[in-house]
């Protein structure tokens, strides 16, 4: 076999795998499918769920192989410490992007911006334009609030369900 065919990344080398993980990570996608001939692989994020103190221990106690039977001393169980109490929740609505495109906060390029942090919206304001296949469509806010976030920049691709704005619900 030759050097070029072996040292070739293919779909499951552990460098293309890697080099996706940390692309998926600086751009805050969830999910990448790629195919190349037969050759497919799909790589997807889930929610991290919640560290407890056991499963910290679990994890941090590597396994190891006993040959014979070992009777262990009586472990003194430790109470986990107390969580501080959660933040009050602001009642934030996220408006998310229908499609994938790329995000316009404004009409055209010299006109303001639709919509900035603090701005009051209705749910038929128009709050950002997403383009997608040479078609511009108008993103309506769908509820009313204030604008307490824009998540994305003006000519930044987007994905399907990609938070753009977080509103304060009035």
């Amino acid at each position: 076999m030759s050097n070029e065919k072996r040292d070739s990344p293919r779909p499951f080398d552990v460098r293309t795998v890697e080099n996706l993980l940390r692309m998926m990570t600086e751009h805050g996608l969830s999910e990448v499918y790629l195919q190349e001939g037969e050759q497919r692989i799909r790589l997807r994020k889930q929610p991290l769920a919640p560290v407890t103190t056991s499963a910290l221990t679990a994890l941090a106690a590597p396994a190891v192989a006993v040959p014979h039977p070992v009777t262990a001393a009586p472990a003194n169980p430790v109470a986990p410490a107390p969580s501080p109490p959660p933040a009050p929740a602001r009642n934030l609505h996220e408006i998310k992007s229908p499609m994938v495109g790329t995000f316009y906060s404004r009409p055209k390029p010299d006109k303001p911006d639709y919509v900035s942090v603090g701005s009051v919206v209705k749910p038929d304001t128009v709050v950002c334009l997403i383009e997608a296949m040479k078609l511009y469509n108008d993103i309506k806010a769908e509820v009313s609030g204030r604008i307490a976030e824009v998540c994305v920049k003006n000519g930044d691709p987007v994905e399907y369900n990609q938070v753009l704005f977080r509103v304060e619900l009035s």
